[in-house]
């Protein structure tokens, strides 16, 4: 993993398989951030509840910050609290040899929005911008002090899970994205960097307008859900060798509809053009079948990576 991620010629494309057979992953992650608790993980610990139609994760209910308001009384989570890391130990244990995550599960601004409701906090970001700084400086603050907690556990990396992009662009303009939340992201990675670990950064969508700033600030592995929306040879044209990219076959087109050839050449795709650096791609796999994922083309999935798993020899590092 560590050689993938710094471009140090591993012997394989390490996988990372997120919600299933766990015991063939590269990358474990253990949530450190409670926002699934409950006997139906339907409680997260800043307060709002998830409803769930079906087996995902679910639409945040019972905004807890509708109104700005309630801000004075908001009762933010204690980072430092035993339960929080109870698990940690025996994760450990159970994998003495994997790379090993603290995932702050959904974080900064999906938190944020979660808290005060999605149409409001982008209105904010405009009309109320004093309001939105006070409320990112509580939950990125609260996501710090957490982070300072983890290297006793011996973690190699933090995730963090924050999703900006819609299929087609941005959620809001680079410029209140740069304005409002790049100097906290920024803070945050440079405590994960001081602390000895790696920045592994999740967003669902199409966000190539701030991946340059994400690179710039730190972050190690980058989290690409949705290849189909991205050209990917020109992925790897402008980011290949710059930082470390972890990508699924498409769970919105071709690991859903695609057949088992279209399964393996997608990966191919991948491991040509982000992998060509001596390391820089990570294989992803998720079990999706609650939106239609079938057995056969998870298998699909999961031969493809370690099939075609071995990095090109780089002619471009």
């Amino acid at each position: 993993m560590i050689k993938a991620i710094t471009f140090n010629g591993p012997a394989r494309v390490p996988i990372y398989f997120f919600n299933r057979d766990q015991d063939q992953s590269d990358i474990v992650a253990i949530e450190v951030q409670n926002h699934f608790m409950g006997p139906d993980k339907n409680i997260s610990e800043w307060g709002f509840t998830w409803k769930r139609l079906d087996e995902t994760m679910g639409q945040p209910q019972n905004y807890v910050l509708a109104d700005w308001h309630n801000l004075k009384n908001l009762d933010i989570p204690d980072p430092t609290a035993p339960r929080r890391f109870a698990d940690i130990p025996s994760f450990n244990r159970k994998y003495p040899e994997s790379f090993r995550m603290a995932a702050l599960g959904l974080s900064g601004f999906t938190t944020m929005w979660c808290l005060r409701d999605f149409e409001k906090l982008m209105l904010d970001v405009v009309i109320d911008p004093e309001k939105v700084n006070t409320l990112a400086e509580i939950v990125f603050g609260f996501e710090e002090l957490l982070i300072a907690e983890l290297p006793r556990f011996n973690f190699d990396a933090v995730a963090f899970f924050d999703d900006w992009g819609t299929q087609t662009g941005m959620i809001i303009s680079p410029k209140h994205w740069r304005k409002f939340f790049k100097p906290r992201y920024e803070r945050q990675f440079n405590l994960v960097h001081d602390l000895g670990m790696y920045v592994y950064f999740h967003s669902c969508g199409q966000y190539l307008s701030i991946i340059p700033d994400l690179i710039e600030i730190g972050v190690d592995v980058l989290n690409i859900s949705q290849p189909n929306i991205y050209d990917i040879p020109e992925l790897g044209r402008r980011f290949g060798g710059k930082v470390c990219f972890t990508c699924p076959v498409s769970y919105q087109t071709t690991s859903i509809s695609g057949t088992r050839e279209e399964v393996f050449e997608d990966v191919r795709l991948l491991i040509e053009n982000l992998g060509d650096f001596n390391g820089g791609l990570i294989g992803y796999v998720e079990e999706y079948h609650s939106i239609g994922l079938s057995e056969e083309n998870y298998q699909a999935c999961v031969d493809a990576f370690k099939t075609l798993g071995k990095y090109p020899v780089s002619r471009r590092r």
